[in-house]
């Protein structure tokens, strides 16, 4: 029987509804479940890339990626080295709740036979993810212990026996469970590993982690010219990107990176590297384009941690001085989100955030905003709105905490306190965004300090757990770069001087 114009409407109402719905995140997995990619680089910071503003390093891959998804300008790790900042994103947990404080040295808990996972005691994203029967693959550095063998619900494993990066070639990798060494360069080696677990997984709901170990700023490896197919390029190029200090900081460690302050050579070499690891990322998204899968994955590019590549007069990350330092160099890392038809292309947003935020998001985002646990409970926040562009109540803070460090991070304001003796540093950042003149001891930002300190104080503790709380007799599961009641060494930050 033919439909009068009133129920035709309102049939083509529902149908059109029903389409509507069909491309919204509830409906979307009960057909296919939406995958994720999280691809995770080694010791670099925003300004490294071309769309965080870099005019000199190629990154063309990613800079796409920016254009196609939403790209966050003011997102921070909430520690300084490779292993806790790991620990956290997998984690959703800081330092004093998880208990790795510092980076994993070579052996102990990663290789032989006391080798463990410093997270196992914690649900975690491949858990979860495993659970709800996605495919776990981890692909790159894994830098948390037990290395040899397949951890946290990973399926597909293919990593390095240490953290460190000495060189890309005739490099140590493990693979089905046995050390080998590989001869070829490493960055190529984890992409291929990263295409091959694509192909094999396409039919199923998967989650992986591909992180590569470069560009890895870091160390003797800095010495060396590059050899990749990028070498060539930067042979003769100036470089200004990287910034020239008047003077290295006097809180470098001078056996550390402090010869690579002003280094042309190693900042051909570093960039090199970048551009490398961009050409996987390319290879990558082109994977996921030829597979038919760019629809159904979520894809997350960030760093473990940032770098000092001269900002503030260091080079390298929070380690690199003493005391320790908490410079926003060090602390700021790209983070970028691409989903085609569920986040709007070319975004930028401007909240503040922390890598323990992105568990809770990343859970929620894919549907599983139940599965995050309650103890311990995360500091972290739930952004996943943010993402399609809506508008969620939100304070921009970010908490930090490097052993004896720990600062609060404001839109205006950075405060570090350390423990016991200091020395501390407030930083009106609205005004000097290069952190170069403290204003501890200044009156008139008095009661700003005073209210940050009690915010600092309020939010360890309430997160911190007794057993790693390092600064209430806690113990780390990593080694310890400042010892107990050991008053952190060097100069008065007040005396600090300008180096920009």
């Amino acid at each position: 029987m033919a439909l009068t114009r009133r129920r035709f409407l309102r049939v083509a109402s529902i149908g059109s509804f029903a389409g509507r719905l069909a491309g919204l995140p509830g409906a979307e997995r009960k057909t296919r479940r939406t995958n994720l990619l999280v691809i995770m680089t080694d010791n670099q910071g925003p300004w490294t890339l071309g769309c965080y503003g870099n005019t000199e390093i190629r990154t063309p891959n990613i800079d796409r990626l920016g254009a196609e998804g939403v790209r966050f300008t003011r997102a921070f790790a909430s520690n300084a080295v490779c292993s806790p900042t790991r620990a956290t994103f997998l984690t959703g947990l800081i330092p004093s709740q998880h208990g790795v404080h510092c980076y994993l040295v070579a052996g102990r808990a990663q290789m032989g036979p006391k080798a463990y996972c410093t997270i196992a005691e914690f649900p975690t994203l491949p858990k979860i993810l495993a659970a709800e029967g996605y495919v776990c693959g981890l692909v790159g550095k894994w830098h948390l212990g037990g290395n040899l063998h397949p951890q946290e619900g990973f399926t597909y494993w293919i990593t390095k026996p240490h953290g460190h990066t000495s060189t890309f070639y005739n490099a140590q990798v493990i693979e089905d469970g046995k050390v080998r060494k590989e001869e070829g360069y490493l960055t190529d080696l984890w992409t291929r590993h990263a295409v091959t677990f694509l192909e094999r997984s396409k039919d199923k709901p998967f989650f992986l982690f591909l992180a590569y170990n470069g560009p890895y700023g870091l160390g003797g490896l800095l010495t060396r010219r590059a050899r990749n197919r990028h070498a060539a390029y930067y042979a003769d190029k100036d470089l200004s990107c990287f910034p020239r200090p008047k003077a290295i900081h006097p809180w470098q460690r001078t056996r550390a990176n402090s010869r690579f302050v002003n280094n042309v050579g190693a900042m051909r070499r570093y960039a090199a590297e970048v551009s490398s690891v961009d050409d996987g990322v390319g290879e990558v998204l082109a994977a996921l384009r030829r597979l038919g899968l760019e629809q159904s994955t979520l894809v997350v590019l960030t760093a473990d941690q940032g770098l000092g590549g001269g900002h503030n007069g260091i080079w390298g990350m929070g380690d690199h001085t003493r005391p320790l330092h908490a410079f926003d160099a060090t602390m700021h890392v790209p983070l970028i989100f691409r989903h085609p038809r569920r986040i709007p292309a070319g975004g930028t947003c401007r909240r503040m955030v922390s890598n323990y935020d992105l568990l809770p998001t990343l859970l929620s985002y894919l549907g599983l905003r139940g599965k995050l646990a309650d103890k311990p409970a995360s500091p972290g926040r739930d952004f996943s709105a943010l993402l399609r562009g809506r508008k969620i109540p939100w304070e921009d803070v970010v908490f930090y905490e490097f052993e004896n460090t720990r600062a609060i991070r404001t839109s205006q304001w950075k405060y570090v306190r350390r423990h016991p003796a200091g020395p501390n540093e407030l930083y009106d950042l609205s005004k000097d965004p290069g952190e170069s003149r403290n204003r501890i001891d200044d009156p008139a930002a008095a009661e700003a300090r005073k209210d940050l300190d009690a915010r600092l104080s309020a939010f360890f503790s309430r997160y911190a757990a007794p057993r790693h709380d390092l600064w209430r007799g806690g113990r780390s599961k990593a080694r310890r770069l400042t010892p107990p009641g050991e008053a952190a060494a060097g100069q008065s930050a007040t005396e600090h001087r300008e180096v920009l």
